[in-house]
């Protein structure tokens, strides 16, 4: 079985790290210390080795260390796939990351054919409860983790839309202005469509096959109106048809971007926005260790898992059949805490790191 792990971490200059490093193994690595100390700086820039904006969806800018702004560096070696990768991601003056892989420029895209990171964050806790553009982000996390292609099509399906858009504010009703965009979109949007369904199956498939302390989450796609086309036929058909509501409106009312994925407590039959507090992350983290479980058997080694203060909203029995299930998974989980008392039942399982902070600057332990 291979394995799936940072074997090292340096960064320079990003957010409150004006300089820092570990060497670490393959097991997890427990983050703690005050908050304001960085931890979470930490999972931030581990986030990055995947594509996307990572776990704050912030600027290249915004990461850098004030008040310098001179840019940032993150520079690590992957074990990935029983190979060795050397990734170097940085920004200089706020301009947009660079990515280089083994000393060679590289797309985003290819982080997300050699590593997998999934995360969990605090600001995830009101996911069910909040609007769908947060639940359709952390659906389209998890099938990227499964299609890294997924990130294409949505990148494809994004741009013909934005060009509509604009054609739908200026309102102009001629068709011919309109046909090449909408092809594009119902190709991107049956894919995005079909991936996003095929993951919901592999979630649902991973919680059924496993005892966990977890409850399992049902998972459910709608639209808020409607249906959402099956095929690209459909969904070219139904661009067309509603293309004057959509001059009306200014914007498309019909396609992907207007999915919705609603969640319910499989064992109580509640549906997740109407659950407890606790109950909600217990359903979050039950899909987290769900796409592990299934990644480990897509790929053959668990992806690295960001977990930001997970351990202090559980009680201890399910904290410790949450470190139970990573370990028995062989993922190396990042996680965040104030005090390392919170790590307690991992003992000798995890690697542990103390973040402190002094006039703005944080500071790493060696791993122990």
């Amino acid at each position: 079985m291979s394995e799936l792990f940072l074997k090292s971490l340096s960064l320079s200059h990003f957010r409150s790290h004006k300089k820092g490093a570990l060497t670490c193994d393959a097991r997890s690595v427990a983050l703690f210390g005050p908050n304001g100390a960085g931890k979470t700086n930490i999972l931030e820039a581990v986030s990055l080795f995947s594509p996307g904006r990572g776990i704050r969806r912030a600027s290249a800018e915004e990461m850098t260390r004030r008040p310098e702004a001179i840019g940032w560096k993150l520079s690590g070696l992957l074990q990935a796939t029983n190979q060795t990768y050397e990734i170097d991601i940085r920004s200089e003056n706020g301009a947009a990351r660079q990515v280089h892989v083994d000393n060679k420029a590289a797309p985003q895209t290819q982080l997300g054919r050699i590593c997998r990171v999934l995360w969990l964050i605090p600001a995830m806790d009101r996911l069910w409860i909040e609007g769908a553009e947060g639940r359709r982000r952390f659906l389209d996390r998890m099938t990227l983790s499964f299609y890294p292609e997924h990130a294409e099509a949505s990148l494809a399906y994004e741009k013909a839309m934005r060009e509509r858009n604009r054609l739908l504010k200026e309102q102009i009703s001629d068709a011919h202005w309109y046909v090449a965009l909408e092809r594009q979109m119902a190709e991107a949007g049956a894919r995005i469509h079909q991936a996003r369904e095929a993951s919901m199956e592999r979630l649902l498939d991973a919680q059924a096959a496993t005892e966990t302390a977890f409850p399992v989450a049902e998972l459910e796609l709608m639209q808020s109106e409607g249906a959402m086309p099956a095929t690209e036929a459909d969904l070219l058909e139904a661009l067309a048809e509603s293309r004057f509501r959509d001059i009306a409106a200014g914007r498309t009312l019909v396609g992907p971007h207007r999915t919705d994925m609603l969640g319910t407590y499989r064992e109580k039959g509640v549906p997740a926005k109407d659950c407890s507090t606790g109950e909600q992350k217990a359903l979050l983290v039950s899909l987290i260790l769900a796409n592990a479980r299934a990644l480990k058997d897509d790929i053959g080694a668990a992806p690295i898992l960001l977990l930001d203060e997970v351990a202090a909203h559980l009680d201890p029995n399910r904290r410790a059949a949450l470190y139970d299930e990573i370990c028995a998974l062989g993922a190396q989980a990042w996680m965040t805490g104030t005090e390392a008392g919170l790590f307690e039942a991992l003992g000798d399982r995890a690697q542990y790191v103390e973040v402190t902070e002094e006039a703005g600057i944080s500071s790493l332990s060696a791993p122990h």
